[in-house]
């Protein structure tokens, strides 16, 4: 079943498969369903693609995230300004690692996982989001 995205969230994902040079590849990207305040998915991300979880966050809002992967990937959360990409952490080949967000705007967030080898690669990702002041 195919699930309508609008048309923000669609230049917003346009722009990061520009960003990331994978324009004619594929890549799998996730919208943020929360239930309960939670996100949580196992996935597996093809050999030389990238996974997404992206969804809208507002100013103030508090994510606590963490995930484990099989092998090192390279990691980043990620929002957009016009054509820049702001990066709000950003970490290189590694397997596992947790933090927080704390939303500087209104926006849609994306946390990305790059798979830079042949192989799949398994991950287990987390997110929470918080209340502000907890």
């Amino acid at each position: 079943m195919k699930v309508p995205i609008a048309a923000p969230v669609k230049l917003s994902l346009l722009l990061c498969l520009v960003a990331f040079g994978n324009t004619h590849g594929y890549a799998e990207i996730i919208d943020t369903q929360w239930e309960g305040g939670a996100f949580s998915r196992k996935a597996t991300i093809a050999p030389k693609k990238f996974l997404e979880v992206c969804g809208k966050l507002k100013i103030g809002e508090v994510v606590t995230w963490r995930f484990d992967a099989a092998a090192p990937t390279d990691f980043n959360i990620h929002y957009h300004v016009g054509k820049d990409v702001v990066y709000p952490e950003q970490r290189k080949e590694t397997s596992r690692a947790d933090g927080i967000l704390s939303v500087p705007l209104d926006q849609h967030y994306c946390w990305m996982w790059t798979n830079r080898t042949p192989h799949p690669l398994d991950i287990d990702i987390s997110l929470k989001q918080l209340k502000a002041g907890k």
